[in-house]
């Protein structure tokens, strides 16, 4: 399909931006953060300090000669070794910072600290709060309503992540707020591309651990009991990511948090503990799940896991990012023509937290920018669900 307009790639050179802020601030500030959370040697404490000048005043330098995927990095941006940081497309800049954070820690060398996740210390701390307990026993009373309700408050609580409790539908009128901070509602449609009673198959591409996954496992566990999908594949993330991106082992401490929980939990728990066991629930990983690059440009194998799935349900801002491209689209681009080459039916469920955004109508455009100026793009207040078939 011809694409009808084009639109500027997201950079970080402009004065002011969320993206300039990103590499500015946020990633300075996590450096000091990761490297606070463990007791690294001088070797590690030198490579992150070097890490910290080159990506706020230097030029982007190659990988390493011993890179495990340094022709990787080579094939994605080769041409922008050299350059600023600041002026290289944002999506490939954030994601080539994190592949050199690895590197700063050690995480793919030889040695005591191979395999560390640098992140790990954040994504427990978030998972074991009072919040999250809250959000657990509340399920014993969402189990008490009508399955049509259940599934909703579910599909809510997994697109809000840890903005919002799962206990939004025992509240009453916590539920109508979620609604109203939805700038595109196509859960309609998702529900129609899962059938109850049917045999579809579900891809799920998580995005962020801890708090925010374990509503993601609840809704599939949902999904599975009640029919609405006979197999999930779980897609994560193969190495650390995006700070608090999930990778297998994040899938395994909620699930083991979600047994050691008490009720309805406890029973989520045990059900996707088995689910796994006989197959119903996969966990796959994919180098391209760390690629700077959008989704346009797959590869085949992974390309062909997304035709054979019913539909795929891409979670949060980065997968949004990829699904529909990191560039300055006008709102009212339609979501179906950003996606219409992916390779099945598809589905977004996506707190706002960047400037790229499609799909919206005119005039749902105009009240959130008369409301909030720019602001309701990156500020995480607002959220959609979109999907196509």
């Amino acid at each position: 399909m011809a694409e009808a307009v084009d639109a500027p790639v997201i950079l970080s050179n402009a004065p002011g931006s969320f993206p300039r802020s990103v590499l500015t601030e946020r990633h300075p500030a996590l450096i000091k953060k990761v490297r606070d959370a463990f007791p690294y040697d001088p070797r590690r404490h030198r490579a992150l300090d070097a890490l910290l000048t080159q990506a706020t005043e230097g030029v982007i330098e190659p990988l390493g000669p011993d890179a495990h995927d340094r022709h990787l990095w080579e094939a994605w941006g080769r041409e922008y070794f050299g350059l600023s940081w600041f002026d290289v497309p944002f999506l490939w800049a954030e994601s080539y910072f994190y592949r050199q954070l690895l590197t700063a820690v050690g995480y793919f060398e030889s040695g005591p600290w191979q395999g560390i996740d640098p992140f790990r210390p954040f994504k427990q701390a978030e998972l074991h709060t009072r919040e999250a307990d809250e959000e657990l026993a509340a399920l014993d009373e969402l189990a008490r309503r009508p399955v049509e309700e259940q599934r909703q408050a579910l599909l809510l609580g997994s697109l809000w992540g840890n903005r919002a409790d799962l206990g939004f539908a025992v509240g009453g009128g916590a539920a109508g707020a979620a609604d109203s901070r939805l700038v595109a509602d196509d859960s309609a449609l998702l529900w129609s591309l899962l059938p109850e009673g049917g045999a579809a198959t579900l891809c799920l591409v998580a995005d962020n651990a801890g708090r925010e996954l374990l509503p993601d496992l609840i809704l599939i566990d949902h999904l599975l009991r009640h029919q609405r999908a006979e197999r999930v594949l779980l897609h994560v993330k193969p190495y650390p990511y995006y700070v608090s991106d999930a990778m297998t082992a994040d899938v395994i401490d909620c699930l083991r948090h979600l047994n050691g929980a008490r009720g309805a939990a406890a029973e989520v728990g045990e059900r996707l503990w088995s689910a796994m066991g006989t197959g119903a629930l996969a966990v796959r990983s994919h180098t391209f799940s760390c690629a700077p690059l959008p989704y346009a440009q797959m590869p085949d194998d992974l390309r062909q896991e997304f035709a054979d799935a019913d539909v795929t349900v891409m979670k949060g801002d980065l997968n949004y990012r990829r699904l529909v491209g990191d560039q300055l689209w006008p709102a009212t681009t339609p979501f179906e023509e950003r996606t219409a080459y992916f390779p099945g039916p598809v589905a977004a469920l996506r707190t706002l937290k960047s400037d790229v955004i499609v799909g919206l109508d005119a005039r749902t455009e105009a009240t959130l920018v008369a409301e909030h100026g720019q602001g309701w793009r990156t500020s995480g207040t607002h959220a959609l669900i979109q999907a196509r078939r």
